[in-house]
């Protein structure tokens, strides 16, 4: 009988180290609702709610599941914890799908909605942070390069640019975005809207920087 029984518990055992094995190598399957609402939460307030929040947010009952759920999504790595042990997002929150297959302009093609790499959209718009920032366009002298009011334009701070690019210069204490053109030896100005004249600088030109990505929000 003695046998019978230890059997018994060694079996228990077994199975609940397996079930929570099973638990915590494989987050659950909603972890990714869960995140997907944690990122809309973060687009709207621009900071991530307090482990007190996060309950009431996703409708989780507990402390220990709030607690067991941020343990999961830092070890994924989408969050941290700033010295203060408030929650903090990492450059991987950030990541948004990439569809493995490219979108036809021309004619419709099957769509593929598998699963497929993430990024961040600084890993295609940004290659220097420390020396990138963001302006908002007011004007419409570049909409013929497809730049239009309201648009931001990502501008990497460089003291110098080549003929053909998009910059962003100081011109009589005003920045201005233009494009880098060269009459007679001459750098000017040229907008990408013929009801824009050039401008010709009379004294010295002044690069702020040169425009490297565009965002747009439709």
């Amino acid at each position: 009988m003695a046998l019978e029984q230890w059997a018994l518990a060694s079996k228990c055992r077994k199975d609940l180290t397996s079930r929570t094995f099973v638990r915590y190598s494989n987050p659950m399957s909603n972890d990714r609702s869960y995140l997907t609402s944690l990122q809309d939460y973060y687009a709207r307030y621009r900071a991530l709610p307090s482990y007190a929040s996060i309950g009431d947010l996703l409708g989780l009952k507990s402390k220990s599941s709030v607690a067991a759920l941020v343990a999961r999504l830092k070890l994924a790595g989408f969050l941290d914890s700033t010295p203060d042990r408030r929650l903090a997002p990492t450059r991987r929150f950030f990541a948004r799908p990439l569809a493995e297959s490219p979108v036809r302009a021309g004619m419709p093609d099957a769509v593929d909605d598998t699963d497929a790499d993430a990024l961040t959209i600084d890993d295609y718009l940004i290659e220097h942070p420390s020396q990138t920032v963001l302006i908002r366009v007011k004007g419409d002298s570049m909409t013929d390069a497809g730049i239009f009011d309201g648009d931001l334009v990502v501008v990497e701070k460089r003291p110098a640019a080549h003929k053909g690019d998009i910059v962003v210069a100081i011109v009589d204490n005003q920045f201005t975005l233009k494009r880098l053109e060269q009459e007679q030896g001459r750098f000017v100005l040229k907008a990408e809207n013929k009801a824009y004249p050039v401008i010709r600088p009379e004294g010295s030109l002044e690069i702020f920087g040169v425009m490297v990505g565009l965002v747009r929000k439709l």
